[in-house]
This record gives C-alpha cells, structure tokens and sequence, in this order.
C-alpha cells in the first residue's frame, strides 16, 4: 500500500470495537485503566497504550500514522499549530550556548521567535541567503545544532537546495530541518532529499479548508519519539482530537487539491507575467523564477503560491487588495478559497524595515494563496485592482 493516494485515504486507520468505517474521533481528556499495574506500567512507559489526551489521544495517534507514510518519516508528533512544532523542535534539539542557522526568507513569525525569544535562552540565530548555499557554509559554527529553512519560502518561493545543505549539516554534525508547509508531502518529500526533520503547519493545507489549527514535527524514531512526546507531555501545545480529526479527513483529498491549486497557480502566473501593471513575478513553475530547475528536481509542480510586485510601491498594491471582491483578504493560506496579503504590513509587519528589504519583502510585493475557484474569476478579481 505505497500510493500516495491510497496511503491519504488508509493510513493509520484504527478501529474501535464498534468497528466503524469512518475514523473514531475520540474526545475524552484521559483513559481507564484495567488495574494499578497497568496504570504504573502505562506511566512508566513499560507498557504502550493510552494515558492522557495532553500527549496520547487515539485520533491523534491516527494523523500522526498517516502523515508519516505521506512524508515518507519513521515517527510523527502532533502539536497544536506550525508555530508549536517550530518550538518543539528548537526546544528538543538545542539548548543554552547553541547556534542556529537560518534562511532569511522564513514566515515572520518564525524570524520573530527566533530573533525575540531564543536569545533569552542562551540560543544565536544567524540569517543567511536562502539560495546561496556558500552563504550557509561561511556561517556556520561548531556550536551549531540546526539548519533551518523553508522551502518554498514564504512569501517570496524562493528554492533551497535540501540536497546540498544536508550534505553541510552531516559534515557539520547539525540536524536539518525543512518546513514543508508550501509544498506538503504531495508535490514534495524532504526526508527523501536528506532533511532530518519536517516541520508542518497542519493549519494549510494539510487541513485545506481554512478551519482549524494544528502543527506537525516528523522524522527517524529515535530523534522524534521521546523527546518529542515528552516535550509534549511537559509543556503541553497538544493539538486537540477534533482538530486531528478535521486534518485526517483532509488528507484524504490532499494529492487532489494540491494538483488542482498548482493548476490554477500556473496559469494565473503565466497571466499575470504578461501583466503592464505588474513588474515581477514569483513563481517556481515558471522559466523566469531565479530556481525554476531545481524547483522542477525537488518539486512535483510549482504548488499553489504565487508572489508579485505591483508597480507602484504600497498604495498600488494596497488598491490591488482593496478592490477584490471575491478573493479574500487575509493572511492564512492552504484554503480551498483564494487569499491575498501584504506581507510587508501583515505577516513581516513586525519585522524592521532594514530586515525586510534585505529578505526581499519590497512594499509592492503581494502573495497570492491560489485557491480552487473558477481560475477567470479570480484573473478577474485581480484585474480589477490592478486596473485601479
């Protein structure tokens, strides 16, 4: 049973004694057990099986199987939200006086946790060119534990080499870790090009439909199963049974959605490309993106974010948004619905304006969550703004 499409639909299925079809979601905050040996055993860890719903929940077990046999890992862990496994992650494998290098086109959230809060920790993050993998290579120390990187990057797509930076992170001893969350194990497999670690952010698309939040951290047994679970069983960002449950069912169509999103996202950049009002366009599956080969290596397709500059600075863009009336204006992204953002003044909003510009985040720039709709109705809702 090695089809990704089958392994969505059939994956880590566990059936209660009711022997239902559907997945059990099983919303219970712990479990009873059959005397006090079990209880101790159950405790201690000498015996598997169901404790507390903070870090073992049978739904929760289920979407863990199943996205594992997706991303091709040993072992998944669950958490509350993308943001949750990045702290796990960091919490798990680093401590005070250790380094961490990073790409500069990360999430703004992630650059805000890594340039706020690990610091107070004793733990140094360093920034560096996403593509330019000898930038990696001058930056990195003996004290560093981590390679961090998305790939693509959010919001600009930029292509990493996971391949060459594993090769980095084995000399160096480090662990590299790829946030897959643009890209799922559906158009891309990063354990299969050398990551030790996956991150996700089961809020996109791995849900697909905008409705609840979860996180995910996957990888070998032995370097996600116990620290993992038991940084989940003492800090607590649990993801909850029914929002597991809600993912499960979304993986079911993840390969479908993903193609379809792809789909429209080729051909809204091939349209926009064309654009006057438009100066670039960022896109892996286009021939124009700075790393449209090794996109075409790494990737299936070119997935479902498409980035632009506006002519015209912040107020062009902002009247691009403005003008829309079908696409949604919001930060999320992974929805069957379209989304669109400024990233400069919402999701980098917070970093410094000099940290922007060298990530690239320019005031004209608006990335575009390519959704499922008709593809003329959203060409149409853009046109609107940009003839504006």
């Amino acid at each position: 049973m090695s089809e990704f499409e089958t392994l969505a639909v059939r994956a880590g299925i566990r059936r209660s004694q009711f022997n239902e079809h559907a997945e059990a979601l099983f919303l219970t905050s712990s479990f009873v057990f059959e005397n006090a040996a079990q209880a101790a055993a159950r405790f201690a860890g000498d015996e598997t099986g169901q404790v507390y719903s903070r870090y073992t929940n049978p739904t929760v077990d289920m979407l863990q199987e199943r996205l594992a046999a997706l991303e091709g890992a040993e072992c998944c862990v669950a958490t509350a939200s993308g943001m949750s496994a990045i702290l796990a992650c960091v919490m798990c494998f680093c401590r005070s006086g250790d380094h961490i290098l990073a790409s500069r086109g990360l999430f703004g959230a992630t650059v805000q946790l890594f340039n706020n809060w690990l610091p107070r920790f004793g733990i140094e993050p360093t920034f560096v060119s996403p593509v330019d993998v000898a930038d990696w290579e001058r930056n990195v120390r003996s004290n560093t534990k981590l390679l961090f990187l998305e790939t693509p990057s959010n919001p600009l797509t930029e292509i990493i080499d996971i391949a060459a930076l594993s090769a980095l992170a084995r000399r160096q001893n480090a662990l590299l870790v790829v946030d897959n969350c643009f890209c799922t194990p559906a158009l891309q497999r990063p354990i299969a090009l050398g990551a030790d670690l996956v991150i996700h952010s089961a809020t996109k698309y791995l849900d697909g439909q905008g409705r609840v939040l979860g996180g995910a951290v996957l990888g070998k047994h032995a370097l996600i199963a116990e620290p993992l679970t038991t940084f989940l069983r003492n800090a607590g960002p649990t993801l909850s049974p029914f929002n597991a449950w809600v993912i499960l069912k979304g993986l079911e169509t993840l390969k479908l959605r993903m193609n379809a999103h792809a789909a429209n996202a080729l051909a809204l950049a091939h349209w926009l490309e064309k654009h006057p009002r438009i100066e670039r366009v960022l896109y892996p599956g286009l021939a124009s993106h700075p790393q449209h080969e090794l996109a075409k290596r790494q990737q299936e397709s070119g997935g479902g974010i498409v980035s632009f500059v506006v002519k015209g600075g912040r107020e062009a863009a902002w009247r691009v948004v403005d003008a829309t009336r079908l696409i949604s204006i919001t930060a999320n992204l992974g929805d069957a619905k379209t989304t669109i953002t400024h990233p400069a003044s919402t999701t980098h909003g917070r970093l410094q304006p000099a940290a922007r510009e060298k990530a690239g985040i320019v005031e004209g720039l608006l990335r575009v969550a390519v959704g499922l709709e008709a593809l003329e109705n959203i060409r149409a809702d853009l046109e609107r703004g940009l003839k504006a």
